[in-house]
């Protein structure tokens, strides 16, 4: 292919997983716009095509037929053969049909969007089933070329974010309903009778056995809180306005712990109502905003609330064979100290905390509960900037997803 192509390549990849981004030192290191990585390779002096062949991640270029007409070296390891093989044949003849790479690729001919399907499976004859996610975009405006980028996802990667809401809920379960029984019944006895000896106690007594009655409470409540990972029931969902959701949080965040704190509001007014109930949100959305409160150095906090509309993000639904569409994004970001590299991979767990006096149970709450909403829930940590990103459901015409 000539250098043109190879740069328009590039910039469709820009954004997808494995996709690049080419600076100069004009641009303080900053990633360049999407309209300006084909000046920013030529200013740079780089070749692009050496560039996509550098890529982890297979790059493969198909027209309308699903005609192969470019491979990149990791698209050929993918697929076990030669681009000289590769090119010219059909992507049917290396790639056994799958029903949502055939949506993906009808979707994005007809509608021109940038689509994203996580954790397809898919059969390459050479090496059996592969867990990818897929992208697809057209190769420019009026293309009749479509790229197709594959982000290949290890097993536990592929564990951790298909199952991760699952996760928090089954580790402990069991455990909440054996508490609920063993430990609770108990506890009531023991407060009973620690009330039954502070009558006839002294100064120092009565201060003993309130301490009973204290732990006794904050163990019960601990129970509590566990016991709501055994609910299974469906939850009750309607449309919910999400700026009057998020509204609710802020107030209540900055009239007591985020007092303090700067609340920055970055919202596409346009979204339309989600598909979700109203409590359990907003307790998932107070729990993320009091965590990046928790987080924030000093007096220069900043916590940012964004909400937006992502088109193509779909995921299988749970005991089903369809796909749900999650396209209204909330983001909870702030520019605290970050999350220890070593807690990165247990963070939804239960009982994982940094907390000295935590419990480990309010991330692994928020991921069951976008769970149970059909949502998902990811996180970008670094230091100087926390991301949460909320997916969720918009609600049908007629107010139920």
């Amino acid at each position: 292919m000539r250098q043109e192509p190879y740069q328009l390549l590039l910039r469709t990849a820009v954004g997808l997983p494995g996709g690049i981004a080419v600076t100069s030192p004009r641009s303080g290191g900053r990633p360049p716009a999407r309209g300006v990585v084909q000046r920013s390779v030529a200013e740079c002096g780089l070749d692009a095509g050496a560039i996509l062949e550098a890529l982890p991640d297979p790059v493969i270029v198909i027209d309308h037929k699903t005609r192969i007409h470019f491979v990149n070296p990791a698209a050929e390891q993918f697929l076990g053969c030669g681009a000289a093989a590769l090119c010219g044949g059909s992507l049917a003849d290396f790639v056994a049909p799958h029903a949502s790479l055939a949506s993906l690729v009808d979707s994005v001919w007809r509608f021109g969007n940038t689509i994203s399907e996580y954790d397809t499976l898919l059969e390459v004859p050479r090496y059996g089933s592969r867990s990818v996610t897929i992208q697809g975009a057209l190769a420019g405006d009026g293309a009749d070329r479509l790229v197709l980028t594959l982000h290949e996802r290890s097993m536990v990667e592929k564990m951790d974010r298909q199952l991760i809401h699952r996760n928090a809920t089954r580790s402990i379960t069991a455990m909440a309903a054996m508490l609920a029984h063993e430990v609770k019944n108990p506890l009531s006895g023991i407060r009973g009778a620690a009330q039954l000896i502070e009558q006839d106690a002294d100064a120092a007594g009565r201060e003993l056995t309130q301490l009973i009655c204290d732990e006794a409470d904050r163990i019960v409540a601990l129970v509590d809180r566990m016991e709501a990972f055994s609910d299974h029931r469906p939850i009750e969902r309607e449309a919910v306005n999400i700026h009057e959701l998020l509204e609710r949080v802020r107030k209540l965040a900055q009239s007591g712990f985020a007092r303090h704190v700067r609340l920055v509001e970055e919202y596409d007014p346009s979204l339309p109502p989600v598909c979700g109930n109203r409590d359990l949100l907003v307790q998932v959305f107070l729990n993320l905003v009091k965590n990046a409160a928790e987080a924030l150095p000093g007096p220069d906090g900043e916590i940012t609330l964004t909400t937006a509309y992502r088109h193509g993000l779909r995921l299988a639904v749970p005991g089903g064979e369809g796909r749900q569409d999650l396209p209204l994004m909330v983001s909870v970001t702030d520019n605290g100290v970050g999350i220890p590299e070593d807690l990165r991979p247990h963070l939804f767990d239960p009982f994982v905390t940094t907390k000295r006096n935590g419990t480990g149970l309010g991330l692994a709450l928020v991921a069951k509960v976008i769970g149970d909403h059909g949502g998902v829930i990811e996180f970008d940590s670094q230091p100087r900037r926390t991301v949460f990103r909320v997916f969720l459901p918009v609600a049908a015409q007629d107010g139920i997803g």
